[in-house]
């Protein structure tokens, strides 16, 4: 029914920069919140930021200054900007978003995109 793609994610070296991009699709009323999370081998999925429908923007402390998240409405879609790469952010990055479906509009579903690798090498 809602489907989330990302794109974006690859090899780069540290100090470097990446662009993930994620678009929503399907039976969509409204989004609420869209975000990022990451998840290291072995490990639960982590918040890296997230962004509400209202604008407001929160990011965990390991990314502040270095990713920027924004999004654009119009087009369902939410991106996130890596700056000042570093070996520890090598992680699978998750797409995520609330969502309000067409067939009921008053509750909100939670739906997570594939995930795209992203590598930061020394």
């Amino acid at each position: 029914q809602v489907q989330l793609v990302e794109s974006g994610g690859g090899l780069v070296q540290a100090g470097g920069s990446l662009r993930l991009s994620c678009v929503a699709s399907g039976s969509i009323f409204s989004i609420d919140t869209m975000g990022w999370y990451r998840q290291y081998p072995g490990q639960q999925r982590e918040l890296v930021a997230t962004s509400t429908s209202g604008g407001s923007t929160n990011y965990v402390d390991s990314v502040k200054g270095r990713f920027t998240i924004s999004r654009d409405n119009a087009k369902s879609s939410v991106y996130l900007q890596m700056n000042s790469l570093k070996p520890d952010d090598t992680a699978v990055y998750y797409c995520n978003a609330l969502v309000r479906r067409y067939s009921d509009r008053g509750s909100l579903y939670n739906y997570w995109g594939q995930g795209t690798q992203v590598t930061v090498s020394s």
